[in-house]
């Protein structure tokens, strides 16, 4: 995926007030727009335009953006940072639009935008209200909290604009219930914590999607658990009853006679809770005592003597 530089698609500098951005932004889609315009590739280019339009004119879109930097360069091979957004909350519609013609670049940042939530009735200019927007924001939890669920603080930040037109960001805490087996990509809704509604509508909803800290023994995929299980060449040859870490405590864990390095052995149901409980998989990592003393070395140098073994035999095996 390349990565987008919008403020070289505008043509504008990084500290540009939203009036400058908007003007650029109208002289732009003017020269490019596909109905009018006669340059070559008229209609990628407007929609670049727009695009770029879209996120610099939003100050909560365009503070999350420049969290990026500017070490980027336009067209350069991206990736976001893993922790890029997080308990970072922005706005996820645009002016009543429901677009789908943004790049994977935009995509991958902001993720898939809301439709116009409508008008639900009220008494506002005309007769009318409108609900607020919806707002979205990445949190990271702990592994442990997303097996026991509970109530958790969180801090959010806020951008908004002063009256310079500067990007200010407000911290906000809500206090937010995280349901046991919550898994990593899911997303969780607030009623009434995005914008506030015009002419007495419904305040817009939060959505918080959830990911996972890094956990010092586990990994997660999906509702599945993956641990690494360190065990001793003879508890790997003769099979032994090790005790093994879970999400709910330590259990034991049998490991059959031969186990080979890698082998996973899996532990039904000891996964993230749920309708269908994941489970958690064990995969052997065969660790060997240091021959760092005479009695290490010597039971060394017995096995080489005393053991017919090769464990090179399958590379000179004949075909």
């Amino acid at each position: 995926m390349d990565y987008k530089d919008y403020y070289k698609i505008l043509g504008v500098e990084r500290d540009a007030k939203p009036e400058d951005i908007k003007r650029v932004y109208r002289r732009l889609a003017r020269k490019y727009h596909p109905d009018v315009s006669k340059e070559a590739d008229a209609e990628n280019k407007f929609k670049e335009v727009q695009e770029a339009y879209e996120v610099l004119k939003d100050p909560e879109k365009r503070a999350a953006y420049d969290q990026l930097g500017s070490q980027w360069r336009q067209g350069q091979s991206f990736t976001p940072p893993p922790d890029w957004g997080r308990d970072f909350e922005f706005t996820t519609s645009f002016g009543g639009r429901e677009d789908s013609g943004f790049s994977d670049f935009f995509s991958s940042l902001f993720g898939a935008r809301s439709a116009f939530r409508g008008q639900r009735g009220g008494s506002g200019f005309g007769g009318f209200s409108s609900a607020g927007e919806d707002h979205a924001a990445k949190i990271q939890i702990d592994l442990e909290d997303a097996f026991r669920g509970g109530a958790q603080n969180i801090e959010l930040k806020t951008p908004q604009l002063d009256e310079s037109g500067r990007v200010l960001v407000k911290p906000r805490t809500l206090k937010v219930t995280i349901p046991a087996g919550v898994i990593e990509g899911q997303k969780i809704r607030l009623a009434g914590q995005g914008s506030p509604g015009a002419g007495g509508g419904p305040a817009g909803d939060l959505y918080l999607e959830i990911g996972f800290k890094p956990h010092r023994l586990f990994q997660a995929e999906g509702r599945d658990i993956t641990l690494q299980l360190p065990i001793a060449p003879w508890e790997a040859a003769l099979g032994a009853t090790v005790p093994t870490p879970t999400l709910a405590g330590t259990v034991d864990l049998r490991i059959p006679a031969n186990a080979k390095a890698g082998q996973k052995l899996r532990l039904r149901g000891r996964g993230l809770p749920g309708p269908t409980p994941g489970d958690q998989y064990v995969v052997l990592k065969i660790v060997l005592p240091p021959a760092d003393s005479p009695k290490a070395k010597e039971l060394y140098e017995q096995m080489q003597k005393e053991l017919p073994f090769d464990p090179r035999a399958e590379m000179t095996r004949a075909e």
